[in-house]
């Protein structure tokens, strides 16, 4: 139970840390994790974001065009889909960003040297599962509300 609350307790900071950075730059918390998706993918399509972000098409689009705004990231066009846009960071954004996270990666890489390499596997290791646990309980909940909707919809076209 302590690293199930552990996780939460992780989960709840890493929101606030980023709600915080987010205020900073004028953007919200979902618009941060797409930066971050950015930072470590290097660039991304809008259908891409949207998959690893869970928003349906219009919202990622919403989502870009607030980070364009903001002035963090660019739309451009994609290097082997004549049709398709890319999304990367700006050059303001690599410039922002890394001073609000360089306390937090020294603060992060201090704690991890504390680990021998054999418990640092084994976080490794539960960091990658929770990460797809994470990535199927959202579709579980995507699936509801899909489906939450349809019936919603069938109900309002019967009355």
């Amino acid at each position: 139970m302590q690293v199930v609350r552990g996780g939460r307790e992780y989960s709840i900071g890493a929101v606030l840390f980023h709600q915080a950075v987010g205020q900073l730059l004028g953007v919200n918390v979902t618009d941060m994790k797409c930066l971050d998706i950015l930072t470590l993918k290097g660039s991304a399509s809008p259908s891409e974001l949207a998959e690893h972000t869970g928003l349906s098409t219009g919202a990622t689009t919403a989502m870009i065009d607030r980070l364009e705004r903001a002035r963090l990231a660019e739309r451009g066009p994609h290097p082997t889909d004549r049709r398709g846009t890319i999304v990367v960071l700006s050059k303001e954004a690599m410039r922002k960003l890394p001073p609000m996270f360089e306390s937090l990666a020294k603060a992060m890489e201090a704690l991890v040297l504390g680990y021998s390499e054999k418990e640092l596997k084994v976080l490794a290791d539960f960091f990658a599962k929770v990460g797809v646990v994470w990535t199927m309980e959202r579709e579980k909940i995507q699936e509801r509300y899909a489906e939450h909707e349809q019936s919603r919809r069938r109900l309002s076209r019967s009355q």
